[in-house]
């Protein structure tokens, strides 16, 4: 049986948070960093396992997602901060564990990159590595189509209309092409249109930062704090082999970025959302990779009763 997260207001000196906890709060953190178009809450099956095997899950609602700050900047580095400025609040003796979703698993790769010492180890979920992702995109006409969405985001006010026009039509189509084989529950569904529905523009912001002024995006590739750093935390990436979003491909080469313990892994028939669709399955390898790196949990938990 599930347990009823606990909902935890994190005051930081880059704004206000809002997160949702799992287990004690005496243990290891692992902070859980949801994407697009997504909350905090596809966490919870995959965070009561990992409470279960000794750990505190903190699934912050990500910045411009209410009810957190919704005021940006919200470029990769802005968004490091943010991870950082938080575990500062709910993990101050010791470093994190980071668990990255879509543009948490961005997240989560900067901010390892850029602050090793606060961060234990860390895992992505579908994402790559921001460049593996941008050098494989314009190679790739699959993966460029995939991304359509992508572009279309640049455009100014027309991409709010499009996302909340007919109750969010196109967000349930996201879900649909992007895990297939997952069928998620109106509840759900309902509770990323309440969010969406109370936050943009900002989870569209997050798509025009990358690419917004021109000059300041290319110098933040380029600057000392940019996604090129390489990662010396250990990282694990967890891509599932069903995903319409990113392509079984795009990943290919990304140890390249890598100077710490680095691994991929692609989980056959599993989607876009693997850590929804299959969370017993993407404990299972975090549980390994936390065990080797972290120190805790080398195995699953018994079944609740």
């Amino acid at each position: 049986m599930n347990v009823v997260p606990e909902t935890l207001p994190i005051e930081t000196p880059r704004g206000h948070f809002i997160a949702r906890t799992y287990g004690d709060a005496r243990a290891p953190v692992v902070l859980a960093l949801h994407g697009f178009p997504d909350t905090p809450a596809t966490f919870a099956p995959l965070a009561d396992t990992l409470r279960r095997a000794g750990y505190r899950v903190v699934a912050p609602f990500m910045r411009g997602y209410s009810p957190s700050t919704l005021a940006g900047p919200f470029h990769l580095d802005a968004l490091a901060d943010d991870v950082v400025a938080i575990a500062d609040q709910v993990s101050p003796a010791r470093p994190v564990v980071l668990l990255g979703h879509d543009w948490g698993a961005a997240t989560t790769y900067v901010a390892a990159a850029r602050f090793p010492s606060r961060v234990r180890c860390a895992v992505a979920l579908a994402v790559p590595h921001p460049l593996a992702f941008l050098r494989a995109l314009w190679r790739s006409p699959a993966q460029l189509r995939r991304s359509w969405y992508m572009a279309f985001f640049q455009l100014p006010v027309v991409p709010e209309i499009a996302l909340s026009f007919d109750d969010f039509a196109l967000v349930e189509r996201l879900w649909r092409d992007w895990s297939p084989g997952h069928h998620p529950s109106a509840e759900q569904l309902e509770e990323v249109k309440r969010c969406l529905r109370a936050s943009l523009p900002g989870p569209i912001e997050y798509y025009r930062a990358m690419a917004w002024p021109p000059r300041e995006a290319l110098e933040r590739l380029r600057g000392p704090s940019a996604p090129s750093r390489r990662v010396r935390v250990p990282t694990l990436h967890l891509a599932g082999g069903d995903d319409g979003c990113i392509g079984p491909r795009v990943g290919r080469g990304q140890g390249d970025w890598f100077d710490g313990p680095f691994r991929s892994e692609t989980l056959p028939g599993v989607g876009h959302f693997l850590h929804l669709e299959r969370p017993d399955l993407v404990a299972r390898s975090i549980l390994a990779w936390l065990a080797s790196w972290a120190g805790i949990g080398s195995m699953l938990p018994p079944p609740m009763r």
